[in-house]
């Protein structure tokens, strides 16, 4: 009987890998969202939509972008971790997701096993922005001002514990000073309430703020990558203005949930990549200060968060954020 049950189960394991395997070559007939975890507006919306238009002819089926904002990311990552592993729901999986695991108590998912990674998108530089109201114009003038008015400033970030946000937590325990947070949802809004005064500083992806340091309703005070950014020439480094040796940058990937088949992940990766390649991207992807980093394949970008998760817990624990 046991050996009558284990033969069934062969077969029945045959048959759905069969079946599988038949969906994910006719793979897509339906329409294909891509969830990001962010209000519309910031970095990872701008970049988004920008794949979603050729991805679309690519595959011949219309690509949907969902914002599902919330949690730091967890909101919508939990819906994808969640979702049918057959290809129509994907992921924008970015430097954020990889800080997760050091913020939260208890994950309702595994950070990379529930995720079949894809590739990275590109990368670019945060930007530290003041409103033109504050007196400072630099970094070293931010930090001298902070250390003569302790406590009374105030700055914005797409999210508690985002990237962004450790950024500047790294930089205020490096100078020893105090300014208080306050998360968003995202980055759109709180460019916005920087850029009207409501909030006086923010650690933003340079995608969205761009225009806003051109017509002037927002200073650069100094980026965080490890070179100055041709868009910004003028706008030093972290480490050129106050601290050596200083260095954060953003990425923007996509990524399924986990089980979805080699052959989906396969043709999602090869379309990625050739769009991110192409000159009208490039262009677009220069223009708001990102690169069109890429990965050679799909393992390369599950190393990359793999070294990422590694990472971020000493710099969460040295921010001195409990995990909640």
């Amino acid at each position: 009987m046991a050996t009558v049950l284990a033969r069934l189960a062969i077969a029945m394991a045959l048959v759905l890998a069969g079946a599988v395997s038949a969906a994910a070559q006719g793979w897509p007939t339906r329409p294909i969202r891509i969830v990001v975890c962010y209000a519309p507006g910031g970095v990872t919306d701008v970049v988004a939509r920008l794949v979603a238009q050729p991805l679309s002819e690519a595959l011949g089926q219309s690509i949907v972008v969902e914002n599902k904002p919330g949690a730091n990311g967890m909101i919508g990552s939990e819906i994808v971790a969640s979702a049918a592993p057959d290809g129509y729901t994907l992921l924008m999986y970015v430097d954020g997701n990889t800080v997760l695991p050091s913020i939260m108590k208890k994950m309702p998912f595994a950070p990379l096993k529930a995720f079949a990674p894809i590739t990275v998108l590109g990368r670019g530089s945060h930007v530290i922005v003041a409103h033109p109201s504050l007196p400072v114009r630099s970094l070293s003038e931010l930090i001298a001002y902070a250390k003569a008015h302790p406590g009374e400033l105030s700055y914005a970030s797409p999210g508690l514990a985002s990237p962004q946000s450790l950024s500047l937590e790294a930089i205020k325990k490096a100078s020893g000073i105090d300014i208080v947070h306050i998360p968003y949802k995202g980055g759109g809004q709180a460019i916005a309430d920087v850029a009207s005064g409501q909030v006086k500083l923010g650690v933003l992806g340079m995608a969205p703020t761009l225009a806003h340091i051109r017509n002037g309703k927002l200073v650069a005070l100094a980026v965080t990558g490890g070179a100055r950014s041709p868009l910004l020439p003028d706008v030093p480094t972290v480490a050129e203005a106050a601290l050596p040796g200083f260095e954060t940058v953003q990425w923007q990937g996509i990524a399924a949930p986990a089980g979805t088949p080699p052959q989906i992940i396969g043709r999602l990766h090869d379309e990625l990549v050739r769009i991110m390649a192409t000159p009208a991207v490039v262009e677009r992807l220069n223009s708001i200060g990102m690169d069109n980093s890429t990965s050679p394949t799909p393992d390369d970008f599950r190393q990359m968060i793999e070294n990422d998760l590694k990472r971020w817990p000493a710099i969460v624990q040295a921010a001195g954020i409990q995990p909640e």
